[in-house]
């Protein structure tokens, strides 16, 4: 359920909000209820005609007028709806603006970062609220794991709220006292505009790689989606991007003239030199512009600390300093998730990371290989009516393992035997051999009881999820309780050993 809304809809005149719209059946409209679903019409509502991928707002119109609907937002005439219709070119940017104004314009009162990418805008967005934090900045956040108005959280549908949620979410921060928020901001919800009148003081693009092409179908149409952040600016904002990403560094050509870079490998604005890395976390030499700072961050890998630095370089245009910025960055423990241990007792570790994507897949691998001194093991899986060209992806990534094992994900209406065999086609002519179990709680029990001293399990692709989709089925499935359900078993209190510390192998650059 939403939290109580803080802030009621203002009338909005659709005339003077859509200048250029023409009207049938009326001079102007005055709005105060609007939705995109017609099951949520109310008597006096102004129902959005939307047309979608897999549903056709016009098929809904009916339905819209007998709940009560008054008024339609349409791109051309309804001859057979009798009600007044504002007439608009793109109703789903005009339903967003509406939404928008709705809610008083609450994105004006808030100084606001918008991430997008591949991979890494959930960690972003939780760096960038830490490191506000850390300032005394009261802080929201909108993402995949959790929609968060600086005071009370709720657990996300999906990784951009719809447009009526999210313009309710920004009020509510504004009814709070939050003065600061970051949100991610999908492919699918930059395509669809859904933020549309949704402006932004930073923008950020962390990576631009594969994933969900059976929604933009190539390469070029998903990184043009990315590039759409862009137009939310406001005037003065800043456009923040990964140069040691090619798929990022090609939009370096759209980008605004304010626009600041970071990388690791590539001379950029701002950069890191890594001074120490082990399974606890990393430090870093943060060169921020003329500030160098050491940094510590709980989180693991090369690919966090770049998550860091564009945490940072946002933070720094909001106006954070250095010292909040470190400080920030070292407030994060953890990010449901994300890289997240499973402590047992066991004499290995064992890590739950979202990664679901070639990319993301690879770049956790390679970050737990040198931390690691004995073997690899991945627990992965891909899900059904997704992008089906990223499965063979995933098993050549998973490839890097020293033992792979294939298993389920969440199926949706799929085969998970067929999903396994389009993964598997990724092993061949790899060196490595996967182990494969459909049912993903016996395929992480096999990990790790196959799994000794000093080696490292990696169970990828579900993270913070605590559901499993199989068909119409969802069921409580959270990869984290299984693995310390089982590790209980394995190693119950009474007979643990001697801390494994010794085991951790690490990676100091002097």
């Amino acid at each position: 359920m939403l939290p109580a809304v803080l802030h009621v809809p203002v009338p909005v005149n659709l005339r003077r909000l859509f200048p250029q719209a023409s009207f049938v059946g009326c001079c102007d409209l005055r709005v105060t209820n609007a939705t995109e679903h017609s099951r949520e019409c109310t008597p006096g509502a102004l129902f959005a005609v939307i047309r979608g991928t897999k549903a056709d707002g016009h098929h809904y119109v009916c339905e819209a007028l007998e709940r009560g609907a008054k008024a339609l937002l349409v791109d051309h005439p309804l001859a057979d709806a009798a009600v007044p219709q504002c007439i608009v070119s793109d109703v789903r940017r005009a339903y967003a603006e509406l939404c928008q104004s709705l809610m008083a314009q609450p994105a004006n009162h808030l100084t606001l970062a918008g991430v997008t990418g591949t991979n890494g805008k959930t960690t972003t967005t939780w760096l960038i609220r830490s490191i506000l934090q850390a300032g005394g900045h009261p802080t929201g956040v909108l993402g995949t794991i959790e929609y968060h108005d600086g005071s009370e959280s709720e657990r996300s549908r999906l990784t951009t709220p719809d447009s009526a949620a999210l313009a309710r979410w920004l009020a509510m921060m504004v009814s709070r006292g939050t003065t600061h928020a970051a949100m991610e901001l999908s492919s699918h919800a930059l395509e669809q505009r859904r933020a549309a009148g949704t402006l932004l003081d930073a923008a950020l693009i962390t990576n631009i790689t594969q994933d969900h092409f059976d929604y933009h179908r190539d390469f070029g149409a998903y990184r043009s989606s990315k590039l759409k952040i862009f137009e939310a600016l406001k005037p003065g904002a800043l456009a923040v991007v990964n140069v040691d990403d090619a798929g990022s560094r090609s939009c370096l050509t759209d980008a605004p003239l304010r626009t600041r870079t970071y990388g690791i490998d590539q001379p950029a604005d701002i950069t890191a030199e890594i001074l120490e890395a082990t399974l606890r976390g990393t430090t870093f030499r943060l060169n921020l512009g003329h500030e160098r700072l050491t940094v510590r961050t709980r989180l693991i890998g090369r690919h966090n600390v770049s998550n860091c630095l564009a945490a940072a370089a946002a933070a720094a245009h909001l106006g954070a300093t250095p010292d909040e910025i470190a400080k920030g960055i070292a407030a994060l423990a953890c990010v449901p998730g994300r890289m997240e241990r499973v402590e047992g007792g066991q004499p290995f570790d064992v890590f739950v990371d979202y990664a679901h994507t070639e990319d993301a897949l690879r770049h956790a691998l390679r970050a737990l290989r040198p931390l690691t001194a004995g073997r690899i093991l991945c627990v992965f899986g891909a899900g059904g009516d997704r992008d089906k060209s990223k499965r063979p992806l995933l098993g050549r990534a998973a490839a890097e393992a020293d033992l792979p094992v294939v298993t389920s994900d969440n199926s949706r209406s799929e085969d998970p035997h067929s999903i396994v065999e389009d993964i598997l086609r990724g092993f061949e002519g790899q060196r490595r051999t996967p182990f494969v179990e459909i049912d993903r709680e016996r395929a992480i029990r096999w990990a790790l009881q196959h799994a000794g001293p000093g080696d490292t399990v990696l169970i990828a692709g579900k993270g913070h999820e605590t559901e499993q989709i199989t068909g119409a089925q969802r069921r409580h499935f959270d990869d984290r309780e299984v693995a310390r359900e089982y590790l209980s078993t394995m190693f119950p209190v009474d007979h643990r050993g001697p801390p494994h510390l010794m085991l951790r192998n690490s990676l100091t650059v002097t």
